[in-house]
């Protein structure tokens, strides 16, 4: 079932990480090739020896050893799938908000492969608030927890908390495999993301609220199916993972331009970019200053860089735009639809709570040339991607 699977296994600091042990001979005997990386507490309870004995590769520890510098990013790109078992309540909560004090931390935040997370601890620490947020929102991220078994723990209570058993955590691990789907190799995608901004002097601009996390989410689960995805992003914190081809752009005539260009090339064109409609007619090179006058802007329209798409778009392409709306919502997005020349449109509207830029999550309903409409509940905008993606992928 894993034959030439390449599993990355992290293990952190739980008396339950000899069954990692246990858990490595059957990635073996199962035909995987595995990478172990293990925190300096895991060393504490089983050795790198063990794991480096029976994986008969390297054991990863530390960032850096003497003058060597173990490539974190190369690691988390050559893994199909990367599990933490067992994973600690320290370690879940640095995952969840983005430390980076070891290895195994470093990988994790740098992979571009589904992650699993199996947690072990005591049920008192587990049931914690603290650690049940933690776990949302690392399920918000994208990643599957393995939930936990109901039995004796190192304390020698009974309790939920227990380190699911190996052959468990096998059955995830398969079925991940097995859902990661690779049908869009050899397909070419593009994706613009992010908010544009439109110059008013050197230190301000007209922007909106979006974050890019959309779009990324989509660039990601287009690459984890085997595409080539180009993402053009606006002005993000975000940062995409390193296998995707992405052009930082500032302004909507930036993006108009790296987004037209050699569109013809692409088999699937996804605009979920919040482009400025307007952009100032005159930017100042200097700071504008106050004063006791009122200031009138005046603007001009953007290039419109959906319905260009629209008027180049072959018959073999899939053009996919976003409509954010506030009224009449379907009436508008059908209206897009059949304007721009879309194959879909992918609907927010701002009244419905949790969805929209600014969001984690989102809840969207997509409308396709045919009639037909697909409505989704909230979910996290990862969850979101595979919905739309699943869609897009269907077209005939």
């Amino acid at each position: 079932m894993l034959q030439g699977k390449k599993i990355l296994l992290g293990v952190t600091g739980s008396i339950a990480a000899y069954k990692s042990l246990i858990l490595l001979r059957l990635l073996i005997k199962s035909g995987a090739e595995v990478k172990v990386v293990m925190t300096p507490a895991a060393t504490d309870f089983v050795t790198a020896l063990s794991f480096s004995t029976l994986s008969k590769n390297k054991v990863y520890q530390h960032l850096f050893e003497e003058e060597t510098w173990a490539n974190h990013v190369l690691l988390g790109l050559w893994a199909d799938v990367m599990l933490v078992s067992p994973a600690s309540a320290n370690t879940i909560s640095k995952m969840a908000h983005g430390s980076c004090d070891n290895l195994l931390l470093a990988v994790y935040l740098s992979a571009s492969c589904p992650v699993l997370i199996a947690p072990a601890m005591d049920e008192d620490m587990w049931k914690h608030p603290s650690t049940q947020n933690n776990i949302t929102t690392l399920k918000e991220f994208g990643n599957t927890i393995i939930p936990p078994n109901v039995g004796e723990l190192a304390s020698g209570l009974s309790g939920e908390g227990r380190l699911a058993e190996p052959e468990e955590i096998m059955e995830f691990i398969e079925k991940m495999v097995s859902k990661k789907k690779k049908e869009l190799n050899g397909k070419k995608a593009l994706v613009t993301a992010g908010p544009t901004y439109e110059s008013l002097d050197p230190v301000r601009f007209i922007g909106n609220h979006s974050s890019g996390k959309m779009g990324i989410a989509l660039a990601e689960e287009l690459h984890k199916r085997g595409a080539e995805v180009t993402l053009i992003l606006g002005p993000s914190a975000l940062i995409p993972v390193a296998a995707i081809n992405t052009i930082r752009v500032m302004s909507a005539g930036e993006m108009y331009d790296a987004a037209i260009n050699d569109i013809k090339q692409y088999d699937f064109i996804i605009m979920a970019a919040a482009v400025a409609d307007y952009t100032p007619i005159k930017k100042s090179e200097q700071k504008i200053k106050k004063s006791g006058k009122d200031l009138s802007l005046e603007l001009v329209k953007t290039k419109d860089i959906l319905l260009k798409a629209g008027e180049l778009k072959t018959t073999k392409q899939v053009l996919v735009g976003f409509a954010l709306e506030t009224d009449n919502e379907h009436v508008n997005a059908m209206e897009k639809l059949k304007r721009k020349n879309a194959d879909y449109i992918v609907l927010n509207s701002l009244n419905d709570d949790g969805a929209g830029s600014g969001h984690s999550t989102n809840e969207i309903t997509i409308f396709d040339k045919k009639g037909t409409v697909h409505s989704f509940n909230l979910k996290s905008k990862e969850e979101v991607a595979i919905d739309i993606i699943n869609i897009i992928t269907s077209h005939e």
